[in-house]
């Protein structure tokens, strides 16, 4: 499927549930790009619940963003109960902006819904030259996946997914984006692996603690627990989390841009010579290189739809009678 086709029917569907056109814009491109890289758990098929809690009322389908705190390092955009896409680009960008003016730049934004793939705002950073990091929390995050149940709780051996990205910037090469949840053992959640934490302890605590500290620095940090937030939760119910971005400008330190993205280059190039692939794969790869070789792909050849992504487009023309993307 062409992108722009996908890109299109993203951004109608999402206008014909209230949102506003920056809206549906900003996140259709943001989703469609998850397609692009092959990152299917942040594509289209997350856009039938974005057009349910805009058209239902679990989101602000016209918000009012804006910057509600601004200093020369740092930015809090506010984002009245709507969609993450739209506040944590513009915050991303200030971000960038500071970095390069004073070497760094934290940008925040509260009272928003889900804000996609972490890695948006890690490669909006690497691709002006910049260290990214993103990250998002909030309340309830990844508390309605079925959990295991101990003594009428659930169980430590999953407590939330909230996502991660770090970016670091490189040269002829790709940069290097680890996108990511949290919980790097969220997927052995179920009764198999009930025993994972004494089989691997060391790899499940670490989990655990990267959870806890994405959790309060993509929510805590953001203001979740700040009086107005419980009056902003109660009208919009999804909009229960926010997120945090950190922009470094490695001219700052007296590294300039090229000469990182050069050492991001030679340490790419010395593990892909020096180490042998892992059993079951043909060669080595560092984060985000399948990703931007499936973006190369996709957007020469078009973008390749699995029964998950054509169901979620199927779910969405018949709603809102909006034609689908590719002719059946």
């Amino acid at each position: 499927m062409r992108e722009e086709s996908e890109l299109e029917f993203i951004a109608e569907c999402l206008c014909r549930a209230g949102a506003g056109d920056e809206e549906a814009m900003t996140t259709s491109r943001l989703v469609t790009n998850c397609d692009l890289r092959s990152v299917r758990s942040h594509g289209i098929n997350r856009a039938p619940g974005y057009c349910r809690d805009l058209k239902e009322g679990g989101l602000n389908p016209d918000p009012n963003v804006k910057q509600v705190i601004t200093t020369p390092t740092s930015v809090v955009m506010d984002g009245d109960g709507g969609l993450g896409y739209v506040p944590m680009s513009q915050a991303t960008q200030i971000a960038i902006a500071s970095a390069k003016q004073g070497g760094i730049g934290l940008a925040i934004a509260r009272h928003i819904g889900h804000y996609g793939s972490a890695g948006h705002y890690t490669r909006m950073c690497t691709d002006q030259g910049c260290i990214g990091f993103s990250v998002q929390g909030g309340r309830g995050v990844g508390g309605r996946r079925r959990q295991q149940q101990q003594d009428g709780k659930p169980s430590m051996a999953f407590t939330g997914g909230p996502a991660m990205s770090f970016g670091m910037p490189g040269g002829d090469g790709h940069a290097i984006i680890l996108d990511m949840v949290s919980h790097a053992l969220s997927e052995y959640r179920d009764e198999a692996f009930a025993d994972l934490p004494a089989r691997v302890p060391g790899a499940f605590f670490k989990s655990v603690g990267l959870v806890a500290t994405s959790v309060l620095l993509g929510g805590g940090l953001t203001g979740i627990s700040l009086p107005e937030a419980e009056g902003i939760q109660e009208k919009w119910s999804r909009a229960r989390q926010g997120g945090t971005v950190v922009a470094i400008d490695p001219a700052s330190v007296g590294v300039p841009q090229s000469e990182l993205q050069d050492e991001v280059d030679r340490y790419t190039g010395h593990i892909k010579d020096s180490y042998a692939p892992l059993p079951g794969f043909d060669e080595v790869m560092l984060p985000g290189e399948k990703e931007a070789r499936s973006e190369a792909l996709y957007r020469a050849k078009g973008i390749r739809f699995g029964e998950r992504e054509q169901e979620a487009a199927r779910e969405m023309s018949q709603f809102f009678d909006v034609p689908l993307p590719w002719s059946e």
